[in-house]
């Protein structure tokens, strides 16, 4: 089973499959996500890159599946609706939520009512804290802020180091905090910490004072709106010192009205480049289908959720008639079982629900992510 879905995988993207219609057996996977609204980004891509890898599966014969897509506007409220309406319309399981906090929101509802849940990019640990039945395609925010520090350790990047995050979010606070944890313990110096909401627009305060401090670095752990904001006060103050993201920054250059080249040199960490060899047909196929976009990580996790359930349904056995609480007992067995190759890298789920894979880092050059040793 650790090397059938990558080969599978590889098949159907080397074989270019025709695309059949849905069967009329086919297992519903509700997928919910930000279609409307500031992270419409995300939540479009994810649902982009789950209907691709849906039809590639589906060309090989077997077991079908069916893609319900549904808009939560990045909303904790309206992702519970949406997380009623595509049980309500059959889905057996969810590949969602995107964002963090709305995760969360529909992961605690989930639990309760057992319900199946691998979200392909909400990395919080409060969306799996305490739950069997919910697990990540995504690495979680402890280790994005822990990884961060020991890159920019390990490469001398900078001695005095600033944070600007969002106070009010989950994923933000979450990967700040293990960021910070982390460069105490390796000696890495502070000099500025400063924080917005969600309400945030200007942000000529957080700059001024991390330019104040001499920070030759300015840690981000961000979504791309926000960062955008950032990038754009800081070269009207002429202040350039090196920004370090992390996943939620992934998306910048595909933000309309933002000018890309104030992201010159900005590094992040991520699993996915849209530049690496193994992903090309991939990225060929994502661009054929979307007026020549080029997908961000949050589409390559998707891609890999959709086989990783797709496995470990096709080894549990899930059919048409198998109920959705079923399903989530046979989806928590077997996910513990199962190895994906996938655009993201070698995926392996412990029972936490927490994915083990290695984040690695790109440095935005000419307007594409160039993988950094």
């Amino acid at each position: 089973m650790k090397k059938i879905v990558s080969v599978i995988l590889t098949l159907a993207l080397a074989l270019g499959l025709a695309l059949p219609a849905v069967a009329e057996d086919a297992i519903k996977i509700g997928v919910i996500g930000p279609l409307t609204g500031p992270a419409a980004i995300y939540g479009t891509a994810v649902v982009n890159a789950a209907k691709i890898a849906a039809d590639e599966v589906n060309a090989l014969g077997g077991l079908q599946i069916e893609i319900d897509a549904q808009d939560d506007e990045h909303d904790p409220e309206k992702a519970i609706n949406a997380y009623n309406t595509v049980l309500d319309n059959g889905a057996k399981l969810i590949v969602g939520t995107v964002t963090s906090g709305p995760c969360a929101a529909v992961a605690a509802k989930a639990y309760e009512e057992r319900i199946f849940m691998l979200t392909p990019s909400a990395s919080s640990t409060d969306v799996i804290a305490d739950k069997d039945n919910v697990y990540q395609v995504c690495f979680t925010d402890p280790a994005q802020g822990a990884a961060s520090a020991q890159y920019i350790a390990e490469h001398g990047l900078a001695t005095k180091v600033a944070v600007i995050y969002n106070n009010g979010d989950v994923y933000s606070t979450g990967i700040y905090q293990t960021f910070e944890a982390k460069a105490a313990e390796l000696g890495l110096e502070i000099v500025k910490v400063t924080t917005f909401t969600d309400e945030t627009t200007d942000f000529s305060v957080q700059v001024t004072e991390t330019k104040n401090a001499g920070a030759e670095l300015v840690f981000l752990p961000i979504y791309y709106t926000p960062a955008s904001m950032i990038l754009t006060q800081a070269a009207s103050m002429d202040y350039s010192p090196i920004f370090f993201g992390v996943d939620g920054m992934d998306g910048i250059l595909t933000m309309e009205g933002f000018d890309t080249s104030l992201a010159e040199g900005v590094l992040l960490l991520t699993p996915f480049s849209a530049q690496d060899e193994a992903t090309q047909n991939f990225v060929a196929e994502y661009k054929e289908r979307h007026n020549g976009e080029t997908p961000n990580q949050f589409a390559a996790d998707a891609y890999d959720a959709i086989y990783a359930v797709y496995g470990a349904m096709t080894a549990g056995g899930v059919t048409a008639d198998t109920t959705p609480e079923e399903t989530c007992e046979i989806m928590i067995e077997q996910m513990q079982k199962l190895t994906i190759e996938g655009l993201t890298g070698t995926m392996t789920w412990s029972a936490t629900g927490e994915v083990s894979k290695t984040p690695t880092a790109v440095k935005i050059e000419n307007g594409v992510y160039v993988g950094m040793e």
